[in-house]
């Protein structure tokens, strides 16, 4: 039986906040107002949401990828707050008061430049991100300079168990992910490499008990933190194929899984740690409970 789907389409659109709307009063562009459901396409919105992060350590530089999405404030449906959402390891490593957050401005029509912007992230000892106790996991809200215009998804996109319940989330599904492995970018503005690949392991319910789940997809260093997307057309879900698009944030990239071998020589050990293509993906209801610990607006 097939039926027409306006599920996720639509509900894409409506989720897309006007960034000109937020309560930091980011200029709005023609270019980044709300679309018609069927003309919202995730893979484009996201890409323009990921950002590479930039940090010192002790060691030297390390890098980590980082997305920002739109609290809506309860009060004003139309006004939210930005949030930045990532890996919690890649702030934790990250020595000092400051990072590096690489955005970009659109000078014309497909034509982009990047911008680093200078966020805090301490100050002093203390962390000014807040951290899911239990996951690997990072939020904090953070401004963007009048010149950087984004198009902004409600963080009511991350899916909970319901929606994964909902639309029959298993193993095999394919799912998207971007990041910057090793740094790497998909070109000189800085636009995040995309990679796909299967859900990989079992069982995936309940979240909170689950925590992780392994995605069929070689990432590396700089992956980390990096938003895990489904993007679906023609979905078969509830006894029917659905017509039309399916689409929800699943989770972000925590690490590559490793496989540790011991190799034993008659005057030596030494252990190699061998990639085994697997990413490990932390689910958007721990991302959304950490959302949840913010104060109610920023400075708060």
């Amino acid at each position: 039986m097939k039926r027409l789907s306006v599920v996720l389409a639509a509900t894409l659109a409506a989720l897309l906040i006007n960034s000109g709307a937020f309560a930091q009063q980011a200029p709005a562009s023609p270019s980044h107002k709300t679309s018609p459901a069927a003309s919202v396409d995730l893979n484009t919105i996201l890409m323009e949401c990921t950002f590479m992060l930039e940090g010192r350590t002790a060691q030297g530089q390390i890098l980590g990828t980082a997305f920002i999405m739109g609290r809506p404030i309860p009060a004003q449906p139309n006004r939210g707050e930005y949030v930045l959402i990532t890996a919690a390891h890649v702030l934790d490593e990250m020595t000092g008061d400051t990072a590096t957050l690489q955005l970009r401005r659109k000078n014309g029509e497909n034509t982009y430049q990047r911008v680093p912007v200078s966020i805090a992230i301490r100050r002093g000892n203390k962390p000014l991100w807040t951290q899911n106790p239990v996951a690997d996991v990072a939020v904090m809200y953070v401004p963007l300079p009048r010149n950087v215009v984004i198009p902004l998804l409600s963080t009511g996109l991350l899916a909970d168990d319901k929606t994964l319940s909902q639309f029959e989330v298993h193993p095999g599904d394919e799912l998207e992910c971007l990041g910057y492995p090793l740094g790497n970018a998909s070109n000189d503005a800085g636009f995040p490499i995309l990679r796909s690949g299967r859900i990989a392991s079992y069982p995936l319910l309940p979240t909170a008990t689950t925590k992780t789940f392994l995605l069929d997809v070689r990432v590396f260093k700089g992956n980390s933190g990096g938003p895990v997307y489904l993007w679906d057309s023609n979905r078969t879900y509830q006894g029917g194929v659905h017509l039309g698009q399916v689409g929800f944030i699943v989770g972000l990239v925590s690490q590559e899984r490793l496989f540790s071998q011991v190799n034993v020589g008659p005057y030596s050990q030494n252990i190699s740690q061998i990639p085994l293509d697997l990413a490990v993906v932390v689910y958007s209801s721990l991302i959304r409970q950490t959302i949840d610990m913010l104060p109610a607006s920023p400075g708060k």
